[in-house]
């Protein structure tokens, strides 16, 4: 029993461990961590962005990943700084992976009037993972009639934590013919040096990931916009394909004033789809996403999936300063 036990709880971790990076339902909302080259692809001098996920609540214990981001546009002429955190904890043995990544990316115009324009970035940073062994319990501590959390286990773990470096690079083209007219598609690769993710001696690397994305933005009327997008990730065996919709409706955009809402439907293939809506008010954004299970796990999950929030704010170095003109009568 106790040879079984010791088995399972090797496969089990091995699993995790080669296992794919984490994902957001929201990845319009996440950009540095989609793609370096998206670092400076905002209009101001300063982003922040902030995301939390949780996930499989009603099946066991909650899955939950929180990253935040911050960028510089054009810190020095037109290359750009960023980088993400990120903290995904997910099972009963607190299984933890910790990410810092910095990011460059490099604006370039490839025409004068910046209608069309091209950015390669790169990222490179630390991995952090670990799990809690004390959180397992082995046949050692049946007392008879229960586990004994109290009883040894008489189980000993080589290594509860790990630390590597990872890198990936990444590039992004974009044209913008107007303000609610743009286009937007990347490409990136990611664990480029496939750091070794092993708790146990064996070395487990960890998967090239490729990301493929592509988001648009086209004016349908006065007030109202449609935002598609696609987002494509293949890592090892593990395949993701999401698509779908945004719309935005425009409440106002007048004397420096901008407020707008939006609602969207996505579907991942295989595994979910998803409603959210968000808020735009000045320079921040708060969005909201629930994700509807339909993989075979939907019988235990109730269909249920995750609840995922996100958060975005802006900062302009200089604001413009606003001049309220007063309107004569015709008759003066």
């Amino acid at each position: 029993m106790k040879t079984i036990k010791y088995i399972f709880v090797l496969l089990l971790w091995s699993n995790f461990v080669q296992s794919q990076d984490i994902h957001f339902s929201q990845f319009d909302h996440n950009p540095v961590f989609q793609n370096p080259a998206n670092v400076g692809r905002f209009n101001g001098d300063y982003r922040i962005h902030a995301n939390y996920r949780d996930q499989w609540r009603n099946v066991t214990v909650p899955f939950q990943t929180f990253s935040i981001s911050g960028e510089v546009k054009q810190i020095y002429k037109d290359f750009n700084v960023g980088g993400f955190l990120t903290n995904d904890v997910a099972g009963d043995g607190s299984f933890r992976t910790i990410e810092f990544q910095p990011s460059v990316s490099y604006t370039y115009k490839l025409t004068s009037d910046s209608v069309h324009l091209l950015r390669p970035g790169i990222q490179f940073g630390i991995n952090f993972r670990s799990f809690d062994a004390s959180a397992f319990t082995f046949d050692n501590q049946w007392n008879g009639s229960q586990f004994d959390e109290s009883l040894s286990s008489n189980e000993v773990f080589q290594s509860q934590r790990k630390t590597n470096f990872t890198w990936g690079v990444g590039a992004a083209y974009e044209f913008q013919k107007g303000k609610r007219q743009r286009i937007i598609a990347g490409l990136g690769l990611f664990n480029i040096n496939r750091p070794n993710q092993g708790f146990f001696g064996e070395k487990i690397k960890r998967d090239m990931r490729f990301n493929f994305f592509t988001q648009a933005e086209y004016k349908v009327g006065f007030d109202w916009d449609i935002l598609p997008s696609i987002q494509l990730n293949l890592q090892g065996k593990y395949r993701e394909l999401i698509l779908g919709s945004q719309v935005r409706y425009i409440l106002e955009d007048r004397l420096g004033n901008y407020k707008s809402i939006m609602a969207g439907i996505y579907m991942r293939s295989s595994d979910a789809f998803y409603i959210s809506a968000g808020m735009e008010y000045q320079n921040y954004w708060a969005g909201i996403s629930y994700d509807i299970n339909t993989s075979n796990l939907s019988p235990a999950s109730r269909s249920r999936g995750g609840l995922e929030f996100s958060f975005r704010y802006i900062i302009h170095r200089f604001k413009p300063e606003i001049i309220k003109h007063r309107v004569c009568p015709d008759f003066i």
